[in-house]
Formats: C-alpha cells, sequence, structure tokens
C-alpha cells in the first residue's frame, strides 16, 4: 500500500499477490473504494497480480479542491501506472469505474490487454443524469441517501432474500453517510460523469472485450451494455440473469470466473 503523488493529488494504491502473473487493475464503483475488493482478493490473487486504487475523492486518496470529470480520473489512472512502471495489463471496471475504464482504453490503447466492463454506461443519459441529481439531492440527510441509493443499486429479488445482510450495510453505510466529507466527495464524484460520453470513440477500442449485464439493473440498463458491445467489435456481451447493478456483490462467484476466465483465454476458434 502507498500513496503515490500525482497532478491530481495524493492516490492510495495497492497490489496484490505475485508480480508473475498476469496484472489486473480493479476500477471501483462509484460508492467503492479498495475495501471493497477484499473478499475477492483471495480467489483473484491466485492467477492474478491485482492493482487497486481509489479515485480522486474516494476511500484514502485525496479529496478533490476544484470540479474535475471522469476524464480527469483517466489521467490521473495514467500517472499512477506510469510511476508504477506499468506498460500494459488488464482493466476491469464497474460502473463509474467501467466508465474510466472505457475511456482510458479509448485514450491509451497500447496500456490496455484485456478489457471488462460491467454494469457501466459509455454516455451519460439524461435518465442517469437525473438519477445523479436524486443522490445529491439526498445528501442532507444520511437515512435519505440510504433509501434513495441502496434500493435501486441492489435487485429487489436480492434486497428481499438478503435482509440479514442488507441490516448490517445499513448500519455501517448510515455511519459512512453521516461523514459531511463523505458525502462532499459524493457530490464531487456524481457530478464528474454528467458529461461523460466515449460512444462515439468506442470503435477504436481493439483489446478483447468482455461487457457484462445484469438484466434487473435499473441504473445502468442492459441496453446500455448493448451499445458498447456493438461499438466494440472484439467484445463478447453476457446478460446475468436475477441480478441488478451491485453484480459483483450479488454473484461474487460469476464476476470471478469471468474476469479470471477472460484474462486467461488466449485462443479464439477460427471456423
Amino acid at each position: 500500500m502507498s500513496l503515490i503523488q500525482t497532478s491530481y493529488g495524493n492516490i492510495h494504491v495497492e497490489t496484490h499477490g505475485n508480480k508473475d502473473h498476469p496484472k489486473l487493475l480493479l476500477l471501483n464503483g462509484i460508492m467503492m473504494s479498495t475495501q471493497s475488493w477484499a473478499m475477492f482478493l483471495p480467489s483473484l490473487t491466485s492467477h492474478a497480480y491485482v492493482i487497486l486504487l481509489d479515485f480522486m475523492d474516494q476511500g484514502q486518496s485525496d479529496k478533490a479542491s476544484k470540479p474535475y470529470t471522469v476524464h480527469d480520473q483517466t489521467h490521473m489512472l495514467y500517472e499512477v501506472l506510469q510511476a508504477l512502471n506499468i506498460e500494459k495489463l488488464n482493466v476491469c471496471g464497474i460502473s463509474y469505474g467501467g466508465e474510466v475504464a472505457l475511456d482510458f482504453s479509448v485514450q491509451y490503447p497500447q496500456m490496455v490487454e484485456k478489457l471488462m466492463v460491467f454494469n457501466t454506461t459509455a454516455k451519460t443519459s439524461v435518465w442517469l443524469k437525473d438519477i445523479g441529481d436524486s443522490w445529491i439531492k439526498a445528501t442532507h440527510d444520511p437515512l435519505s441517501f440510504y433509501l434513495t441509493t441502496l434500493p435501486t443499486i441492489y435487485s429487489h429479488q436480492f434486497y428481499e432474500t438478503h435482509q440479514t445482510w442488507m441490516t448490517q450495510r445499513k448500519e455501517v453505510l448510515l455511519g459512512v453517510f453521516s461523514n459531511p466529507e463523505f458525502m462532499q466527495s459524493m457530490i464531487r464524484l456524481t457530478q464528474s460523469s454528467e458529461s461523460f460520453d466515449v460512444l462515439p470513440k468506442l470503435s477504436s477500442i481493439k483489446a478483447s472485450t468482455l461487457v457484462v449485464s445484469s438484466d434487473l439493473d435499473t441504473i445502468t440498463p442492459s441496453y446500455e451494455q448493448e451499445k458498447i458491445a456493438k461499438a466494440i467489435t472484439s467484445s463478447t456481451h453476457i446478460i446475468l440473469k436475477g441480478c441488478g447493478h451491485a453484480s459483483m456483490y450479488e454473484q461474487p462467484n460469476t464476476f470471478v470466473s469471468l474476469v479470471l476466465g477472460h484474462i486467461s483465454h488466449q485462443h479464439s476458434l477460427e471456423l
């Protein structure tokens, strides 16, 4: 674990596993941090050298002093990888992290071995912007923010059948949402993607790409990932059944299998 100085501030970075394994960069969703990946590390590090970081305004990285965009997060990521002397790696992002992963693959294609994006979008729609605005409006009160965000992040099936887990999450998150600094960071992070649009540039991505949707995702519905898969010719699109936006938590074994399977696959059939 270390702090890497960039032109965007100090960024918290972690590396896990054997350096001889394929390099795998995991990019956080908007409410996540490097700690969010803890449950996955034992399985992932058996086959990959995992690199984690907190974006600006996340976790243990510096808070932003001025507005920024997803493109700024992308450029920050490039500076971090340069500091780590990493020339090429596999990139996996979920939700907000998927936006950065797509943008990074467009801006720095030579650095992307394989690409994986889960429950993300290539363009912030009016629908998604209004969802973001509703989150911002709810930041004045921890319980309001919880009730505005969490029921939409998870599928109704998972929410109903994992009430013990959700209750434990609620206790933890209400404490987090009571922190004014965290809530101001959430506002900036949410606003940073309002103008995001890399859809016209996706055809330039040549890396083998895995695009994953969830059929019960109400934040980034599967038609958003269909647009991504259609634009990237070297892509495979998978739709998870009975799953919401937080697919990695709802179907953790499937998440690990898809990621490791994609980075380890070397050959395609020629018919």
